[in-house]
């Protein structure tokens, strides 16, 4: 392609020493072993404590995903109410506390509950001196009970039913047509209202 008019030829200046500006990664083997030692490290430091801390179960955000349970950040306060622990003392336990969290379903509320009371009933707090044990501490029978490390698993999202037979009922039921219903009637929901309003003035002028 030819150039246009009499212009100035660019000149390109190609030496910018790029080879001083790459950004290399040889490391990633070394680095990825030296990660695996310290979590190795750290779980035996932790001794019989749950290598991760408690943390809620929660919907995730938007339509797309909320059919999904996941790990929240932190119990609600009201959870923590309701399950006798509290802030002071779930941060002392791996029990991680949001106060900016909030309950916008029973549902979800009750669920979290239910897991700080299963947290709590197999929860173990061994005393820093066996002779005085604080308000708290686990005594007796409890101190030698087997430990487990691994947390709580998260609960099954889906409430599973067993097969059955379909009715003629739900054979029938036409879903589409029911939603496109719903749809308009929901979307003309306030002319319907102007209509009514109308009509009810014009019945009540002629009775006068």
């Amino acid at each position: 392609m030819g150039f246009a008019h009499n212009n100035v030829l660019h000149d390109n200046h190609f030496r910018k020493d790029w080879q001083s500006r790459v950004r290399t990664w040889f490391d990633q083997p070394g680095r990825k072993l030296r990660r695996r030692q310290a979590r190795k490290t750290k779980a035996a430091a932790l001794g019989v404590r749950p290598l991760t801390l408690l943390r809620p179960a929660v919907r995730a955000q938007t339509v797309r995903y909320n059919r999904k349970v996941r790990e929240g950040r932190g119990f609600t306060l009201g959870e923590l109410k309701e399950a006798g622990i509290g802030k002071k003392e779930a941060r002392g336990v791996g029990i991680v506390v949001d106060h900016r969290r909030r309950n916008l379903s029973e549902e979800g509320k009750a669920i979290n509950v239910e897991r700080l009371k299963a947290y709590k009933a197999r929860l173990i707090v061994f005393p820093r001196n066996l002779k005085k044990p604080k308000k708290g501490d686990s005594t007796g029978e409890e101190l030698s009970a087997p430990t487990t490390r691994s947390n709580l698993p998260l609960p099954d999202p889906y409430a599973h039913e067993a097969p059955r037979q379909i009715s003629e009922e739900e054979r029938e039921f036409q879903a589409y047509r029911t939603l496109r219903q719903e749809r308009g009637r929901a979307r003309n929901e306030g002319q319907r209202k102007v209509r009514e309003a109308k009509k009810a003035e014009e019945e009540a002028s002629k009775k006068k």
